[in-house]
C-alpha cells in the first residue's frame, strides 16, 4: 500500500455530498492520472461513496476522518483499502493493526510520533501540515525520527506540493484543491480532471 501511494505521490482528499457523484468523480480522477481518493466521513454520503468507488476496477479508495474502531470497521466493510485519521486514536489504530488494515493516523507533535512508534506505525499523516509548521517542521522531525515517513495534508496545493515531495521522508501528499466540494456539487468533472492532470504533470 505504501509503495502504491508513493508511486501516485498525491492523494485527493474528498468530501462528497451525493453518492451519485462518486463514480463520475473516480473516473475523472483516473482520467487525470490519479486513480485514488481518500473519502472523508465528514458527510453522510461518505461510506456509500466508498462502496461505489470500490466497484471501479483499478481505483484505490481509502477512508478519511475516521474517529473510532466502529467507523474503521464500517469503511472496511464498504471497501476502503486504507484508513486515515486526523489524530492518533490508539483504539482505532489497534483495530486496524489487528485486522491487517493499513492505517495512517494523524500526528502533529513528537509526543504523537512516540505513540505511533509504540504501536509499530512508521507511516503517519502530518496534519494540519501548513498550520503546524509545514516543510520546516517536517525537516525538524526527520532528525530524531528518521525511521518515520509522512503523508502531509492540510494547506497543500499545486504551489507548495513540490517542496513537500522533495523531502525524503514524505511518501505522498493529501490535497483537496482538485476536488473542491463546489466542483463536485456542480458536477464539473471536466475541471476536476484538468486540475488532476495539472497536479500529476507538476510532479
Amino acid at each position: 500500500m505504501i509503495d502504491k501511494l508513493q508511486s501516485l505521490r498525491v492523494i485527493p482528499v474528498v468530501a462528497i455530498d451525493t453518492v451519485e457523484d462518486a463514480l463520475p468523480l473516480a473516473e475523472a480522477l483516473t482520467a487525470g492520472g490519479l486513480p485514488v481518493a481518500e473519502i472523508t466521513l465528514r458527510t453522510d454520503a461518505g461510506i456509500a461513496a466508498i462502496s461505489k468507488m470500490a466497484e471501479l476496477e483499478g481505483f484505490l479508495v481509502g477512508a478519511g476522518t475516521v474517529h473510532s474502531a466502529d467507523q474503521a470497521k464500517q469503511v472496511v466493510d464498504a471497501g476502503a483499502k486504507f484508513i486515515v485519521s486526523p489524530g492518533f486514536n490508539p483504539r482505532t489504530v489497534q483495530w486496524c493493526l489487528d485486522h491487517s488494515v493499513p492505517i495512517f493516523p494523524g500526528i502533529s507533535s513528537p509526543t504523537d510520533l512516540e505513540s505511533a512508534i509504540e504501536l509499530g506505525i512508521n507511516v503517519v499523516k502530518f496534519f494540519p501540515a501548513e498550520q503546524i509548521g509545514g516543510v520546516k517542521m517536517l525537516k525538524a522531525l526527520q532528525g530524531p525520527y528518521g525511521e518515520i515517513r509522512f503523508i502531509p495534508t492540510g494547506g497543500i496545493n499545486v504551489d507548495n506540493l513540490g517542496e513537500y515531495l522533495s523531502l525524503p521522508s514524505v511518501v505522498a501528499c493529501g490535497g483537496s484543491w482538485m476536488v473542491k466540494p463546489d466542483l463536485i456539487r456542480s458536477k464539473n468533472f471536466e475541471e476536476i480532471q484538468r486540475l488532476t492532470r495539472d497536479a500529476v504533470q507538476s510532479l
